[in-house]
Formats: C-alpha cells, sequence, structure tokens
C-alpha cells in the first residue's frame, strides 16, 4: 500500500497530541495516512503495553488511518543504531510515502529527541540504492520522500507553517482522550504525571488557539522544515 503521508513517533499518543487535528483534517479529504511508533510505551509511568495497545487501536479508528505498526523498540532506548535505522528504512520503503513527519528534535523526553535524529537519518539513507532491504524476502527498491516536516511536541519552535484545524480540533481532542491511562482521571489510582494532570488538556487547547490565532484560524498545528518551501501565491487568490 502506497500512503500520502508516514508519521514517525516515539511512544503511542505522541502522534495524535501533536498533530491529531492535522491526520484527522487529511484522512477526512481522502488521504492515506500512517502511523510507525517506535516503542511500545512499555516504561510509561501509568497504564501498561496492553493497555496503550488498546488505546492505539481505539485512536486509529476515530482518525481512520489507514496503518498502524509498532517497530517494538525498546522504550527510553531508542538508539542510532544499523538495525534501528533499517527498520524505519523499511518502512519507509515498504509505504512510499510523499512526506514523512517526526518529532521535533529538540524537546525534553530522550526519545522524542532520539526519534527524530533516526529519522532524518533514515529519510537520506534510504534513498541510496546501495542500501539493500527486503520485505517478506522481496527486494525492496530505493525511495527518498519528498519532504521531512517536525512536529511539536514540549519545546516550542518558531514554525515553517501552521495548519489550520478549527474543523478538526474537536476530534483530535476525543482521540487524545481515547488514551484513557495517560491523561486525566478522577477516577485512576495511579501515579501522577506530566500529561496526566487535569490543566494539561488547556495547555493542549491553549497551544492550538494560540496557533491557530496566528494564521487568522481558531485552532493550529505548527510544523517545522529545514528545507525552503515553495508556496504558490495563486492559492491565496482563488
Amino acid at each position: 500500500m502506497t500512503l500520502d503521508a508516514l508519521v514517525f513517533a516515539a511512544h503511542p499518543d505522541d502522534a495524535e497530541l501533536s498533530m491529531g487535528g492535522t491526520i484527522a483534517k487529511l484522512t477526512k479529504d481522502k488521504y492515506k495516512i500512517g502511523i510507525i511508533d517506535l516503542t511500545k510505551g512499555e516504561l510509561g509511568t501509568r497504564g501498561n503495553e496492553k493497555t496503550r495497545q488498546k488505546e492505539a487501536a481505539a485512536a486509529d479508528k476515530i482518525l481512520n488511518v489507514s496503518v498502524r505498526r509498532n517497530l517494538g523498540i525498546p522504550d527510553g532506548d531508542i538508539q542510532r543504531t544499523k538495525e534501528n535505522l533499517m527498520k524505519v528504512i523499511k518502512e519507509i520503503r515498504k509505504f512510499q510515502p510523499k512526506i514523512i513527519f517526526a518529532p521535533y528534535f529538540n524537546d525534553r523526553h530522550p526519545d522524542h529527541h532520539d526519534t527524530s535524529v533516526l529519522v532524518k537519518e533514515a529519510m537520506f539513507s534510504t534513498g541510496l540504492p546501495k542500501i539493500t532491504t527486503s520485505d517478506n524476502r522481496a527486494k525492496q527498491t530505493a525511495y527518498r520522500p519528498q519532504k521531512l516536516f517536525y512536529y511539536m511536541q514540549t519545546y516550542t519552535f518558531e514554525p515553517t507553517f501552521v495548519i489550520d484545524i478549527s474543523d478538526s480540533f474537536e476530534q483530535k481532542m476525543k482521540v487524545v482522550k481515547a488514551f484513557k491511562t495517560q491523561f486525566y482521571d478522577p477516577n485512576s489510582k495511579e501515579p501522577e504525571t506530566f500529561i496526566s494532570r487535569p490543566e494539561f488538556f488547556n495547555y493542549l487547547i491553549a497551544r492550538s488557539q494560540f496557533y491557530g490565532f496566528q494564521i487568522g484560524k481558531y485552532y493550529g498545528e505548527p510544523f517545522y522544515c529545514e528545507e525552503k518551501i515553495e508556496y504558490d501565491l495563486k492559492n491565496l487568490l482563488l
């Protein structure tokens, strides 16, 4: 299956938190989107590997993604090894997305940073024919997506562009809440974390409103690209 976009994330729920509105917007417009989680989030303070898997499956139905896969890299240990690099390359070659997304390379969580570095290296290496990979014993062809875009997690950056998610913001919040063990639940007996406090939802709303305001919309999600992006002025005149 060929995808329009492939989103790489360190843990289940990272993609939804950071760009759930954008994913929902794209799938609503019939684009084929995939999510690749590098780890199962097994080191998370709340929940466990099985509950996070169930929550991710529930999130997939809400977002209507075409593919979701987990690479099974150990949580807290996303090393820049050849083995891990080849895992990411194989996913890119398998689905041949036009664009890929990854966490911004500066973040409080080391896994987010390490995922960003690994995906960037894979973005380049996957286009090299002399790096050979196979899928179900069939040799894969070299393929490089057109662009790599970074999404925002904890630390902020000056965005290259902002996506209007006004029409998909409610869907984003619904999909975030599908990860029930990770976020605020007054009945939960598990330890409190950075994202399980009730104020965290207010933070998500406020950040979406802030970036939405920057482009004259209600809600927005910011992205960064290290390369220049061509923009057709005729789009503003339609």
